[in-house]
């Protein structure tokens, strides 16, 4: 059982943007470390953007699974885990860390906000302390409330896509993802260039 990222992000009218994230890719490859990073903030982002607000789902993507809470204010927490990883103890540490920025950091900020100029600075602990979910789960109080929460299990990130989009073109026009983000995601998907044979 393994937690990869925890990211608060705002939702905004037109774009979402990352204000805070802490990742462990200790696990993998060290040459694969920042793009599976810039991977898992342009995930978090476009689930988020998907989501409704006051929702709370689960997507599943290859072996991994994305648990998203966007609350009614407009702030979102997305946990990047393992699929073995206890559904509910994800959606416990959401609940927490959002509430506690939200106490930590100005309302007013969030709109603007940036990884760096947001002076948040508990979600590596989180992360860390959250890794064996028996050790965190005694620590959550809002389960109860969570288990009568609807949650939404997507099963792939294809199901979150509009009619006609693809989750290859998103990734090509992504300001997140740098090139050799971009090329080892179609290494990894199996991705070949569509070539348009319009023209």
């Amino acid at each position: 059982m393994k937690l990869y990222s925890l990211s608060i992000l705002y939702k905004g009218d037109c774009k979402v943007h990352l204000l805070k994230s802490a990742y462990d890719v200790s696990s993998f490859s060290f040459f694969q470390r920042s793009s599976l990073q810039e991977f898992m903030t342009f995930t978090s982002q476009l689930i988020v953007e998907r989501s409704e607000k006051g929702s709370r789902s689960s997507v599943k993507e290859q072996e991994y699974l994305c648990h998203v809470y966007v609350r009614n204010d407009s702030l979102a927490g997305v946990v990047i885990a393992d699929a073995e990883y206890p559904q509910r103890v994800c959606f416990t540490l959401l609940e927490k860390v959002l509430e506690e920025f939200s106490t930590q950091v100005d309302r007013i900020d969030w709109p603007s906000g940036s990884p760096a100029t947001i002076q948040y600075n508990a979600l590596d602990s989180y992360l860390a302390k959250y890794q064996n979910p028996r050790d965190a789960d005694p620590m959550s109080k809002v389960q109860a409330e969570l288990d009568e929460t609807k949650i939404i299990l997507h099963n792939t990130m294809e199901s979150l896509l509009q009619r006609g989009e693809k989750l290859d073109d998103l990734v090509s026009k992504s300001e997140v993802l740098g090139t050799q983000s971009k090329a080892f995601y179609k290494t990894e998907s199996g991705g070949k260039e569509n070539p348009s044979t319009e023209g």
